[in-house]
């Protein structure tokens, strides 16, 4: 659930690159015809690739393994356990038995040890990683002989396991280096059917086949991840065949529909784009103002215009088709509404036709992130709509560098969502307890109600009470929202035809490295 030009160890999720004979971008990095390797154009890259700083935390890194790891329906399967955990009847005890004769890349064998290291550290304050809330249930872990761990949990936390797919790190390398900044962030060993051989930074991550891999060497032997952040450049490179495949917004691979010799692949997803409305700003801080934007946004417009029909509108965090989203809160653009709200809370019109209320114009700064035709398109639209009702959005770009520092005043056209279970992607993006924690709670959003169903969501294992808990935090975004949420955004890809055994899942946010056709690339197969 992250927003930004991937930033954080997190963000990235899980990276499965190999390496192919690759120039920076710019020049050829395409594999041509070699169905054992690929060169992949994707908008971002990490900034670190250790698991203890949250890298690859929701699985699929092609680097390391979980304990458990997801399957094409997201059904949760052995990856480095046996199988799955054997849990205690009161639900606080999870306990794991490792598979037999697992080896890190660099040839020392897995144990117990390596996995109570991994969480452990993560755990501790001292280490910088800002997903640490999503384990908060853990009160202890311990290793039980060499092939054995076992979890003990604070409370009850009913999706525990799927916690799990968190990579495990090698203690004999990682336990001597300070985990912020010890080599081990661009030097990782894993247990992984891939091995990092090069990272040329804002460039290209380079790989290769992990041959010893306990699941069977790849038959992608060569892979190449070539950092490219604008979208029309991605789409030039792949067209020309310096790419073998790419992400791009839907408006661009609807370009390539007629190309024979690529296949486009289309993932339904958690991930939407949402305006971040922080309650600091003078402007953006009046609920009166949040709720008037609420109502003047044209979300289906957006779905139709901007992503081609590849998305839905977001009414909140959940997708319309998630079992947990609360039917009733859907709701159409209303600009009559929108400009009443405004009326009643003292906003008045202005020159211009802005609105004012004890001297201070309705306007205020949208940034979003530069080469992200899709979020900047989103911008210019919700503008737009907003100064139908009397408000003044201005639109910037700017890199993620500049607009770190001004999220807390201002608006920012961000990218969240999470698989899997709410806990998972609301906590972070709703408890006031994370407010301007990295890129958490970006909007500093502080509501009661919503706390309190986030608490209860978390900590309860009655499902029916976890609903309750979900629906009326939804419905209390709608009364009291912090984010004008716009649209839930298909991930789209295309890729040259050449290999078998590509599928996807349904995605978070995260995706071109984790996600995607190549989130199974160690199972994909040359086309006879």
């Amino acid at each position: 659930m992250t927003v930004r030009r991937i930033r954080t160890a997190a963000a990235t999720a899980a990276l499965l690159t190999g390496v192919a004979a690759c120039s920076a971008p710019g020049n050829s990095t395409g594999s041509g015809d070699a169905a054992d390797s690929v060169v992949i154009g994707v908008a971002t890259e990490p900034d670190t690739l250790s698991p203890l700083l949250g890298y690859g935390k929701d699985g699929n890194s092609k680097i390391f393994d979980g304990l458990l790891a997801r399957d094409t329906d997201l059904t949760l399967k052995p990856a480095l356990a046996k199988a799955l955990p054997e849990v205690s009847a009161d639900g606080l005890t999870y306990t794991y038995t490792l598979r037999d004769g697992v080896k890190f890349s660099d040839g020392e064998p897995l144990t117990s040890a390596d996995v109570v290291f991994t969480y452990e550290t993560i755990l501790d304050a001292k280490t910088n990683n800002t997903h640490r809330s999503e384990l908060d249930a853990v009160k202890r872990v311990r290793a039980d002989g060499d092939d054995k761990v076992v979890f003990t949990l604070k409370y009850p936390y009913a999706p525990f396991a799927a916690r799990t797919v968190l990579p495990v790190v090698p203690e004999h390398l990682a336990k001597g280096q300070d985990p912020n900044t010890g080599s081990f962030n661009t030097e990782p060993v894993g247990t992984g059917p891939y091995v990092l051989t090069s990272w040329s930074r804002g460039e290209k991550l380079t790989f290769k086949a992990n041959p010893g891999y306990w699941g069977g060497a790849p038959k992608v032997k060569k892979v190449t991840m070539a950092v490219i952040e604008d979208d029309n450049v991605r789409a030039t490179r792949l067209r020309s065949g310096d790419l073998d495949g790419a992400v791009l917004p839907p408006n661009l691979a609807a370009t390539f529909k007629s190309d024979g010799a690529k296949k486009t692949y289309a993932a339904k997803t958690y991930d939407f784009r949402a305006v971040t409305l922080p309650q600091e700003n003078e402007v953006t801080g009046d609920r009166a103002v949040r709720q008037a934007l609420d109502a003047a946004v044209d979300r289906q417009a957006m779905v139709d215009k901007i992503l081609d029909g590849a998305g839905r509108p977001a009414y909140g965090p959940l997708p319309v088709n998630d079992p947990w989203f609360a039917k009733g809160i859907e709701r159409e653009q209303d600009l009559t509404e929108a400009r009443r709200i405004l009326d009643r809370a003292g906003w008045k019109s202005g020159a211009g036709g802005i609105r004012v209320k004890d001297g201070r114009r309705a306007s205020f700064t949208l940034l979003y992130p530069s080469g992200d035709k899709v979020r900047q398109d989103h911008a210019l639209a919700y503008a737009s709509d907003a100064k139908k009702a009397g408000i003044e959005v201005t639109a910037e770009s700017a890199t993620w560098e500049v607009i770190e520092p001004r999220m807390k005043d201002d608006a920012v056209l961000a990218g969240f969502g999470s698989n899997g279970d709410p806990d998972f992607g609301l906590y972070t993006l709703l408890h006031s307890s994370l407010a301007g924690d990295g890129f958490n709670n970006m909007a500093r959003y502080d509501d009661p109600v919503v706390d309190e169903a986030l608490d209860t969501g978390r900590r309860s294992s009655d499902e029916a009470t976890r609903k309750a808990a979900y629906a009326g935090l939804q419905r209390e975004l709608v009364k009291n929202p912090g984010y004008t949420f716009l649209t839930h955004i298909d991930h789209v890809y295309v890729l040259a035809d050449r290999w078998a055994g590509l599928t996807t899942q349904v995605e978070p946010h995260e995706h071109g490295f984790a996600s995607g056709p190549w989130w199974n690339l160690e199972a994909w197969r040359p086309k006879k």
